[in-house]
């Protein structure tokens, strides 16, 4: 079955998501120890969560970039996930979906959150047709992820790279076994409405 363009897949429990961030060990290595971002970590800056593991090994080259050797499981809140999805604003004007470019560009210096939909990845990193969503986090969005949200913090970064071996072998049916288990997150179409451009 087709999936839908834009849909939030993730790992979730009743009351709790898992987004994944990577970050240099300095800041990485802290954070998964002591369960909570270390006061090196800038919460004035943006900050994007991704709740799709694949998309987070693309964009950190499954922990190999500069930057981003350590890799985070984040598990925070779903009433915070759900909060900034719903007061988030596309990172793009849309037209049809914003009034004009002055009417998008003042929602998004307002807003707490943004989003963004870019292509999923499979195993081999390459793009799919269907979308999986970052989600920036400022000023206020930011602060709550890192001091009330946050539930647990777990490095990854030896999962990312037994994964990232199999798939080296061409073992892609032990990598995907592996992976985190991610399925439709059950947020009322209402709330993604002004978010799908």
């Amino acid at each position: 079955m087709e999936e839908p363009k834009h849909q939030i897949r993730a790992r979730y429990t009743d009351s709790t998501v898992t987004v994944y961030q990577a970050y240099a060990s300095h800041i990485g290595l802290p954070a998964a120890r002591e369960g909570r971002f270390p006061a090196a970590w800038q919460r004035d800056r943006m900050t994007w969560i991704k709740p799709s593991f694949l998309w987070m090994m693309y964009r950190c080259g499954w922990g190999t970039k500069e930057g981003q050797e350590t890799v985070l499981a984040v598990e925070i809140t779903r009433q915070g996930f759900e909060w900034a999805v719903a007061h988030a604003c596309l990172s793009h004007y849309e037209r049809g979906l914003h009034a004009d470019q002055a009417a998008w560009k003042r929602q998004l210096k307002q807003a707490p959150a943004r989003v963004q939909w870019d292509p999923e990845r499979d195993l081999r990193l390459q793009p799919l047709a269907h979308r999986s969503l970052q989600l920036g986090l400022s000023g206020e969005a930011a602060r709550l992820y890192a001091d009330e949200w946050t539930v647990s913090i777990t490095d990854v970064t030896p999962l990312a790279r037994t994964v990232h071996a199999h798939v080296r072998d061409g073992d892609l049916e032990a990598a995907r076994r592996l992976l985190p288990p991610e399925r439709p997150y059950p947020m009322d179409d209402g709330l993604l409405a002004h978010l799908r451009g």
